[in-house]
């Protein structure tokens, strides 16, 4: 277990520690939750959503061309 300092303005406490009350945890508590629960919806889909990605052709060969031109080395970063 690893050991977290923060700073947060004192209305952002106030909010984080609203929430955490409202679910009846501790602020760490909390923070921990809120931030797996951040990160697992906003990186992952799922699996409708993924059958959806896969089911568009030009999605599909517009993401594997990019891959080549990465892979290639042939992009300019704007």
């Amino acid at each position: 277990m690893k050991t977290l300092t923060m700073r947060v303005d004192d209305s952002i406490y106030q909010i984080i520690k609203a929430a955490a009350d409202g679910q009846k945890r501790n602020i760490s508590n909390f923070i921990e939750f809120a931030t797996l629960q951040y990160l697992t919806s906003v990186q992952y889909v799922d699996n409708s959503e993924m059958n959806e990605i896969l089911n568009d052709k030009e999605l599909v060969e517009n993401l594997q061309e990019g891959l080549k031109n990465l892979k290639n080395e042939e992009y300019s970063i704007v």
